[in-house]
């Protein structure tokens, strides 16, 4: 995970705005010497060596331990049909390294801005631990209607227009590049009252998952567009909604989140502000700031210490290479 963590990075960097030409939108940049772009070819070409290094060695790991036991992980089922489907290898390697990409920077970088939100307003933090402490097992978060909390993402990735189109009166010419605003879209206060401010409640009037309104085909009802639209929706949504439900849920029951305090007292200013207190590239994520999680309980705390020894001896072993 370290490796894959250092890959997400290396990838960030090369995708933030600035970092690379617009080549698609202007292709003559082509023809200018990459080295009055930073070397961007050579940057890119470093970074996709290192995503095919890295699940090469993972898929190498799955197909050695394969030769004594089958665990029925993902990759697992994948493998078991591969004298049907015949993959090819580069497609045996992205199919599992891309699960692990997708769902790894995505979701640590929705718990740091879930727990930045929780700090900067301990009123809805405490409304929150109170509703999820009304479910009797923190095993049964899953099948809770929790509706305190929804999250979603602010950035979408392009879709490139097949021919020309009309949309409302606007001509869209073939080859044109059309970029979601995602962002106007959740900050439209004729939809949503104080769109700036964290309010959970607002999603009350929407007690559905976000998969059922994007089933339901009315864009104009959807809860959020942090999943995108289109045929380039998410595909990992149906996952990622139940993971964020479940993992924010268990993070509020088990601790309480508080801002670090400074040295001459007080608590250690936070800035939440979009532009100067987050990264503003092709990940969103909030910039580091300090935070203290208290444990809510002794029991709690020996709840939290055993589930994790469980999981370890039940989960986390039966993969370890040893």
């Amino acid at each position: 995970m370290r490796h894959l963590y250092h890959l997400m990075e290396s990838w960030s960097e090369l995708m933030e705005t600035g970092n690379t030409p617009p080549v698609d939108v202007f292709p003559w940049l082509k023809a200018i010497p990459q080295r009055l772009f930073g070397h961007y070819k050579k940057r890119s070409l470093a970074v996709g060596q290192q995503m095919e290094d890295l699940y090469e060695e993972t898929l190498q790991v799955v197909l050695k331990r394969r030769e004594t036991r089958n665990l029925g992980s993902f990759m697992d089922v994948v493998l078991d049909q591969q004298s049907k489907i015949q993959l090819p290898r580069d497609q045996l390697r992205f199919i599992g390294g891309v699960l692990m990409e997708g769902g790894s920077d995505t979701s640590s970088s929705l718990i740091l801005a879930i727990v930045q939100a929780l700090i900067l307003n301990p009123e809805i933090q405490e409304k929150a631990h109170g509703e999820i402490s009304k479910v009797a097992k923190v095993s049964s978060l899953c099948d809770a209607k929790l509706s305190i909390f929804k999250v979603a993402m602010t950035a979408d990735l392009n879709s490139l227009n097949d021919a020309d189109d009309w949309v409302e009166g606007k001509f869209l010419p073939k080859g044109t590049i059309v970029v979601i605003n995602t962002w106007g879209m959740h900050m439209d206060p004729d939809v949503w009252e104080d769109p700036e401010k964290f309010n959970p409640d607002r999603y009350c009037k929407h007690p559905l998952l976000a998969t059922e309104y994007v089933a339901a085909g009315d864009w104009q009802k959807r809860d959020h567009y942090g999943y995108g639209v289109g045929r380039r929706i998410c595909p990992g949504m149906y996952l990622a909604e139940r993971n964020m439900l479940v993992s924010i849920a268990k993070l509020i029951w088990a601790f309480k989140f508080e801002a670090l305090e400074g040295l001459e007292g007080g608590p250690v200013p936070i800035d939440p502000d979009p532009v100067t207190g987050y990264h503003n590239g092709f990940l969103y994520c909030a910039k580091e700031y300090g935070c203290k999680p208290r444990v809510r309980s002794d029991m709690v705390r020996e709840t939290v210490i055993r589930e994790f020894q469980e999981a370890k001896q039940n989960v986390f072993n039966r993969f370890d290479e040893n």
